[in-house]
This record gives C-alpha cells, structure tokens and sequence, in this order.
C-alpha cells in the first residue's frame, strides 16, 4: 500500500495538472453548454475509461514501445492532432442554439454514445497522455511498499477518480451558464470560436511538439 504522504503529494499533482485547460477540458465544456449536462456527462465517461486505458497501457510497458519506436509515436501524435482539428471544425460549424427553454430537453435527449465515443478518442488519440502517466505513476511506486502491480492499480484508480470529479465539476459548471448563453447568440458565437481556437492550438501543439 502507498503511505498517505506519498498518496497526498501525488493526489496534489492530479490537482494541478487537470486543473491547467487542455483538450479535454475544452471539449467537455464545449459540450456541456451546447447539450447540457448529461451530454457532457457522457464525454466525462469516454474520458475516464481513455484514462483507465492508459495507466493500464503504461502498466503494461506500451509508452515504453512508443518512446523506442518513434514512427509508432508519430502515428498516434498526427492522428490525434487530425481528429482535435476535426472537432474543432464541427463546433465552429455548430449552429447557434438559441432554443426556447422547453427545447432544452430535446438537445439533452440526442443519443449519448457520439458524446461518449468523441471523449474517449480525444483522449486516448493523445499518446502524451500516455507518456504522462508512464512518467508520473512510477515515481509514487515503492518496491518496499508492497506489490507493484497492487500499487500501479491503486495510483491508476486515484487518476480516474480525481479527473472525474473534475470533469463532473466542468460539466455542471458548464452547463449551469447554458441557459443564459442561449438568451444572448453573440456570446455562442464568441463561446464557439473561443473553443474552436483552442482545440486548433491544442491540435497544433501536439503535431509540432
């Protein structure tokens, strides 16, 4: 088992790195403003089991594969950048929803799996996440302090944990200020572009990097 010093040092570095604005954090509340809560909801799914995805990947040594086969790493990096640069493309093109109040529910009724999907591919199309996670847990493993393998897990559920209470606190938020986005079609207009800008320059870090 990991010793509470360790474990809260470690829970306040998940602090700081999911409260910095990245990818993920843009499309959730993009979402979230756009389709309500449930939808972003969804997104926060697909996002936590890409999360899971990886600290089990790094478990298993394949950020060590994508660090020793750079093509591989290239692959997964354009792939990523394309499909941020996509999503950046379909918000832009969103409409405006300006919607009277009892229309909100049908926007929130669409199907959730795209939402869902659309977080997970986000997320796992980016093999810095990857490598995040390959560098961040093994430095809070302690071979003294019990078996690594029960350790790794323990971290990776902590990581998930952490990053859906984050992503709750997003969504909520998000979708809290959606009703007063709705009255006021300059301020989507701004919302839509402000976070097709960002996915660009998320997408643009990532390919240059």
């Amino acid at each position: 088992m990991i010793s509470a010093h360790l474990l809260i040092v470690y829970m306040a570095a998940l602090f700081v790195v999911y409260a910095v604005p990245g990818p993920d954090m843009a499309l959730l509340m993009q979402t979230s403003i756009a389709r309500g809560a449930r939808t972003g909801f969804a997104t926060a799914g697909g996002l936590g089991l890409a999360r899971a995805t990886h600290v089990t990947l790094s478990a298993c040594g394949m950020a060590a594969l994508l660090r020793s086969a750079p093509w591989l790493y290239e692959v997964v990096r354009y792939g990523g950048a394309v499909y941020l640069g996509w999503i950046a493309v379909q918000i832009f093109r969103s409409p405006v929803f300006a919607l009277p109040a009892n229309a909100a529910a049908s926007v929130e009724s669409q199907p959730l799996r795209a939402a869902f999907v659309k977080g997970l591919l986000t997320n796992l199309l980016n093999p810095k996440a990857l490598l995040f996670c390959s560098v961040l847990l093994p430095q809070f493993v302690r071979p003294e302090a019990g078996p690594v393998a029960l350790q790794m897990v323990e971290l990776g559920v902590v990581l998930v944990a952490i990053g859906a209470c984050f992503d709750a606190t997003y969504a909520i938020g998000a979708a809290r200020i959606s009703s007063w986005m709705r009255a006021h079609p300059l301020a989507q207009t701004v919302q839509r572009w402000t976070f097709s800008a960002a996915l660009i320059g998320f997408a643009l870090r990532l390919s240059l990097d």
